[in-house]
């Protein structure tokens, strides 16, 4: 079994989690997105980025507007929507569930 494939579908899995919660912090830029997912440690590319943002916007999860840019052509800032909100806080209570369960299996593993 390929350990690397095993680890990237796990990330993929927590991804959508991970954008919320930043953009629920405050409204983000996709390169200020992207540095915060590595900073955190997830490497993510453009390409895997850009098709869950348009997920999430289509259902309405998040929203954007557009900024004048002084070094460029105009910026997309994606900011969280109401429904956004509560689907990001039923995304917390999951992780909250799962984590503790994973951590009551693999803690009793003497790995």
């Amino acid at each position: 079994m390929n350990t690397e494939n095993t680890k990237a579908q796990m990330r993929k899995g927590i991804l959508e989690f991970c954008i919320l919660s930043l953009i629920n912090q405050k409204e983000m830029y996709v390169s200020d997105l992207m540095e915060e997912l590595r900073n955190g440690q997830l490497d993510v590319v453009e390409g895997t980025l850009y098709p869950l943002l348009t997920r999430l916007k289509n259902g309405e999860f998040l929203s954007y507007r557009w900024e004048e840019s002084t070094s460029g052509p105009p910026r997309k800032y994606y900011q969280i929507t109401e429904k956004g909100k509560a689907f990001l806080l039923e995304l917390q209570n999951t992780w909250n569930e799962l984590t503790r369960s994973v951590n009551k299996i693999t803690n009793n593993n003497n790995l």
